[in-house]
């Protein structure tokens, strides 16, 4: 895999690190939360309840220069419900793109989200498991289809995070030739904790994926997005780091 050609995938505002950068809103009940450390539903925190202020925050983020942002819908990706009305209000409204996560596991899923006007799609349970129908809906929306890797002690995690299958270099390379967009690579091990990311997990995924690699999980600094750049990653969610203040987002757009 590693003499492919990687898959185009121009976006976004390019940091001078050479890594592009995506601020996060993840939706719990019509609230942008961040969950406990490592996924734990138990334990979030919430951020910015209904729709004014998760706008408002999505706009925040565009006018300090972020060019799309990564939504994930936590109830639809546990099968707990959704939070369609509030995404819908974004995609709409945000004044900047929006590429939508969370319990995306059909083709109508994947088309309805693009016909609404999400700029692209990520898969992530259903990729893993049907990796056929990945490639299907990637083939019908050329570069608006992502799929998800999230791993947890070293396996996919899958429905939510709340279980673990498979093996990550057998789902890449089920992947590999599928036309996708990117790869979204969550540490779940990292996530939330401000704990630096898994920069290892970074370049056993990057040296075998031909595709774009963003990476999520434990980001707290600027050094981190140096890190990530340098481990491989095109690109970098950014959640709680930017919603606590630690990063402000316009350092990390330019790194100045």
């Amino acid at each position: 895999m590693h003499g492919r050609q990687r898959s185009g995938w121009v976006f976004g505002r390019t940091s001078r690190c050479g890594v592009r950068v995506l601020p996060a809103l993840d939706l719990r009940g019509g609230r942008v939360v961040r969950l406990g450390e490592q996924g734990d539903f138990g334990r979030e925190t919430a951020y910015a309840a209904g729709t004014g202020p998760a706008v408002a925050l999505a706009r925040r983020y565009a006018a300090a220069g972020a060019a799309r942002l990564h939504v994930v819908d936590l109830d639809a990706a546990r099968g707990s419900g959704d939070n369609r009305a509030l995404v819908e209000r974004l995609v709409a409204q945000a004044g900047v793109q929006v590429q939508v996560a969370g319990g995306i596991r059909t083709a109508a899923d994947a088309e309805r989200w693009l016909r609404a006007g999400a700029s692209a799609v990520v898969m992530g349970t259903a990729a893993v498991r049907d990796p056929d129908l990945l490639a299907r809906v990637a083939a019908a929306h050329p570069g608006r289809v992502l799929a998800a890797l999230d791993v947890r002690g070293g396996r996919p995690a899958v429905a939510g995070w709340s279980a673990e299958e498979g093996a990550v270099a057998e789902v890449l390379d089920r992947w590999a030739t599928a036309v996708v967009a990117g790869v979204v690579l969550t540490s779940v091990d990292r996530d939330g904790t401000l704990g630096g990311p898994d920069l290892g997990l970074l370049r056993q995924v990057a040296g075998a994926c031909p595709h774009p690699v963003t990476y999520s999980g434990g980001i707290a600094g600027l050094e981190d997005l140096r890190s990530v750049a340098a481990a491989g990653a095109a690109a970098a969610i950014l959640g709680r780091s930017l919603l606590e203040g630690l990063i402000p987002l316009g350092d990390a757009l330019s790194l100045a």
